[in-house]
């Protein structure tokens, strides 16, 4: 069996504070960083969708700022600067924040100067003049008192586009616009273009380094360097870059470049080049949005994750420290562990919440077969089932997976579309036209429209009675298997409306809730139908994807344009999707009577009429990992020496071994009882000749192993 590893680390000790958007509702989004800043200790991250976070860097604070608990008016963030005051200003798409630490003040296009409420950049110069640049209306200068509009039509600008702002040692201010750069000195304009420079794309962000020297990294041009005399051209055929779509810039105080790119990070010297993605380093993800250094010379990038990863030029840490980590906004699974972990299944893959650190799954870090996760379970013993569109199904008890697929096993199809387990532990398995199968942990059982009493082979629910018998929503009508007959209900022969079954839940009493797609909600009690539409009752809408039942025989009713409905068997209740949106996909209901509800594009919600319940201010809460990892070795390749870092959940007696490339063993790094936490361990191989090494940790029953080479 193989093993996969994942890096993940929680924050430090925590106090946070959690605010709704009422105290009823709360919303995860995928939310992406967007700017980061650096004062002291703290660290400033923007994020798209998720508001503004301050993250301590030596306590693990976390302190988020959303449009619902603070002066921020909206929760995309596009830049963030902060002056020498310490007063921080914020750009959102809804104009410019000032915020001193305690008061905020908001600057848009009906109280100040400012010509548009799009603000995409924001950088100050050495006399404290806030430079603005906006994503329709040109450039702004604001010295706390007067605003000044630089524009095409005013101006030497040459278009209104700016999406980067540079100043350099000798005040010159630098301006992207769009796919051309303006030099400005408080008076004279140059413009560099296609027709004088290298520059033909659009441009993504600037640097200048000590010896005024300007980079220039352009969405799919690669990264211009200009002198100020000549333009010199890097991109990923000519140089050490990984791709020539370049995300951000930064130059460090030893001269470095640092170029966030679509496919990792360059580090480039002047001469040398370093890449680092996530296959030879700490980083979790292809996509590096953001720059910036601290005071200690760490390096801290804002990837797709979400995630903020600090490099300190041997280590990497990465934490998820965002209100919300989820991969995607399309959430078409949700399971609920019994000690209450939620299991989250997205289009990019797994995410796991325990209601304050995130974990997240996918094909590049795990054993995932693929990203698109479309049905989870938990069985007894604690293991998650997954089901995915494409790649089979996953077993996952928490360190091995186990994959199942039609190559190695008697899966019909590698399309998962639900999947439900059985009082006897078994699994049945719906796929995407190949019918039903039913895996007891040894043999596989598959029915079909051919071999059985199932009239249609795309299996979209499951669910069991109190007598053990089947129920199962097909494209063609609803199914009842008693593990010897077939029993079919369509609308020919029943009350069922329409033949396409989404949903299905049953509940105490042995009744049967069946969610269709344009018919409504169908309710049978094994002898009479009901039928709830939009015409007969006050169900918003007869697309009705997902059905949840509560401890008190409610009915939460998710639907796909009309958002959520609440049925007591007499009365409805509709709630306003502007709490959360619509497109209700996929629903679970944990012990505390939380709705937790996964929307098809606005992430995942929260909801509790009497207020949402989740432990996030707890203070027992410490760095110790999720999960067993046995990180890359770094760097790799290396010469002379090679850091391994490793991380224990719980105590354990670990060994952690080198062996050449025939398995002879070569020496034995660690072999002791380690308390949880996160270890490092130096290898100075000392006599042996280049070539391909492993490096194998063996920490209780989980054992992992990584491929090193070493060059000469």
């Amino acid at each position: 069996m193989k093993n996969f590893y994942i890096l993940i680390y929680l924050v430090l000790t925590l106090t946070v504070t959690v605010y709704a958007q009422n105290p009823e509702w709360i919303n995860y989004r995928c939310t992406p960083i967007t700017c980061t800043a650096v004062e002291g200790d703290d660290i400033w991250i923007g994020t798209n969708r998720g508001g503004l976070t301050k993250y301590n860097k030596i306590t693990g604070e976390r302190t988020f700022y959303t449009t619902s608990n603070s002066g921020i008016p909206d929760n995309v963030i596009l830049s963030i600067a902060i002056d020498n005051e310490g007063i921080k200003w914020i750009g959102t798409t809804y104009g410019l924040v000032k915020f001193d630490g305690s008061d905020w003040v908001n600057y848009n296009t009906s109280n100040s100067g400012l010509p548009d409420d799009r603000i995409i950049e924001v950088t100050i110069d050495n006399e404290g003049n806030k430079w603005i640049g906006t994503g329709h209306s040109g450039l702004v200068k604001f010295n706390d008192t007067a605003w000044t509009v630089y524009n095409k039509n005013n101006s030497g600008l040459p278009n209104n586009y700016v999406t980067a702002i540079a100043i350099d040692n000798e005040g010159n201010k630098w301006i992207a616009c769009d796919n051309t750069l303006a030099k400005f000195n408080g008076t004279d304009w140059v413009i560099y273009n296609s027709s004088n420079s290298v520059l033909i794309v659009s441009i993504t962000d600037l640097a200048i380094d000590n010896e005024g020297v300007v980079w220039v990294g352009t969405a799919g041009g690669g990264l211009a360097k200009f002198n100020g005399i000549e333009w010199y051209n890097y991109t990923s055929h000519n140089s050490g870059l990984p791709s020539s779509v370049i995300l951000s810039v930064a130059v460090d105080n030893e001269g470095n470049k640092w170029i966030g790119t679509w496919s990792g990070l360059a580090k480039f010297n002047g001469t040398d080049w370093s890449v680092f993605n996530i296959l030879n380093s700490g980083l979790p993800a292809s996509y590096v949005e953001t720059i910036t250094f601290d005071n200690e010379g760490n390096k801290w990038f804002g990837t797709d994750a979400p995630s903020l990863v600090k490099f300190d030029g041997s280590n990497w840490t990465f934490y998820y420290v965002l209100f919300s980590c989820l991969p995607n906004d399309k959430i078409n699974s949700i399971a609920i562990a019994n000690e209450g972990v939620k299991w989250i299944g997205t289009e990019c893959g797994l995410a796991k919440f325990n209601g304050t650190g995130w974990a997240i799954y996918n094909t590049s870090n795990s054993g995932l077969p693929s990203d698109w996760i479309m049905s989870i379970t938990i069985d007894d013993e604690g293991n998650k089932w997954i089901g995915t569109y494409g790649g089979g199904l996953a077993k996952f008890n928490g360190t091995d997976w186990v994959i199942y697929n039609t190559s190695n096993s008697g899966l019909p199809d590698n399309r998962i579309l639900s999947i439900a387990i059985d009082d006897e532990g078994n699994k049945w398995i719906g796929t995407n036209g190949y019918g039903l199968a039913k895996f007891n942990g040894a043999d596989w059982t598959v029915y079909n429209s051919l071999n059985s009493g199932l009239l249609n082979d795309y299996i979209f629910a499951i669910e069991f009675d109190l007598h053990g018998d089947k129920w199962i929503g097909t494209d063609g009508g609803l199914a009842k298997f008693d593990g010897t007959a077939w029993t079919v209900y369509n609308p020919s022969n029943s009350g069922l409306p329409v033949n396409a079954v989404r949903a299905l839940s049953i509940d105490n009493e042995g009744i049967k809730w069946i969610g269709t797609l344009d018919g409504g909600l169908a309710k049978f009690n094994g002898v009479d139908w009901v039928t709830y539409n939009t015409t007969n009752s006050d169900l918003p809408d007869n697309y009705v994807y997902t059905i949840a039942i509560d401890n008190e025989g409610i009915k939460w009713i998710g639907t796909l344009y009309g958002g959520l409905a609440k049925f007591n068997d007499v009365d409805w209740t509709i709630f306003d999707s502007l709490n959360y949106g619509d497109k209700i996909w996929s629903m679970a209901i944990d012990n505390e009577g939380n709705k937790w509800i996964g929307l098809q594009g606005s992430g995942l919600v929260v909801f509790n009429e009497g207020g949402v319940v989740i432990n996030v201010d707890d203070k027992n809460i410490n760095n110790t990992p999720y999960d067993f990892v046995l990180q890359q070795n770094y760097p790799n390749p290396f010469n002379p020496n090679t850091t391994i870092s490793f991380s224990l959940p719980r105590q354990t007696f670990v060994t952690l071994k080198i062996y050449d490339i025939l398995g002879k063993e070569i020496t034995t790094l660690v072999n002791e009882e380690l308390n949880a936490g996160t270890y490092q361990k130096d290898w100075h191989p000392a006599g042996l000749s280049s070539g391909i090494y492993f490096c194998r940790l063996q920490a209780g029953n989980y054992t992992q192993t990584r491929k090193m080479i070493m060059v000469k």
